[in-house]
């Protein structure tokens, strides 16, 4: 087993140690310190994503960015290997997708050049901004495909978060992690 799958496994075993409300609690402690970040406080267009059930929940994020008049951008899987960008107006606009995760059925954004801040999950970070994903690949290669300028947020819970994160040359590196 490569040392990003044990990891992947140990975080796993991690998470089955809290109950969904305990998770729900901490997503808003996240939630709360992400929207007082300096530079999503000020980002026009975002990047976010629908949560899994072991992930931050970003549900009161959404309505927060709506509600503040951001443009809201949500991952939809569209293949084995890629994803796209909708946009998102609110809940009408969410649909069962790919792995059950609810996904925008907005129209389609491509204008990656106008996003100030994309907020990116992920099963484990570093304090140097290094991400371990679930092993497939889709953020790494969509983020790659956008401008660099990008403010990347990585969100976590606190027992996500280790001292170091092995990382391969494809992996993108976040500007800070939450």
């Amino acid at each position: 087993m490569s040392e990003k799958q044990e990891l992947r496994k140990t975080v796993r075993l991690l998470k089955r140690e809290y109950r969904q409300e305990q998770l729900a609690t901490l997503s808003l402690a996240i939630i709360e310190r992400l929207i007082m970040e300096p530079h999503f406080r000020k980002a026009k267009n975002v990047m976010l994503y629908c949560a899994l059930p072991d992930e931050v929940d970003t549900r009161e994020l959404l309505n927060h960015c709506i509600e503040k008049g951001k443009k809201v951008l949500l991952p939809k899987v569209t293949g084995e290997t890629t994803m796209e960008l909708r946009q998102y107006t609110g809940n009408d606009d969410l649909a069962a997708g790919a792995f059950g995760i609810l996904e925008p059925t907005g129209s389609t954004f491509n204008a990656f050049d106008t996003i100030e801040v994309a907020v990116i999950p992920g099963m484990a970070f570093d304090s140097n901004g290094n991400r371990l994903g679930r092993g497939k690949g889709y953020y790494d290669r969509f983020l790659s495909m956008l401008p660099a300028r990008i403010y990347k947020i990585g969100v976590c819970f606190d027992f996500q978060k280790f001292e170091h994160i092995p990382t391969a040359t494809n992996d993108i590196q976040m500007d800070c992690v939450i």
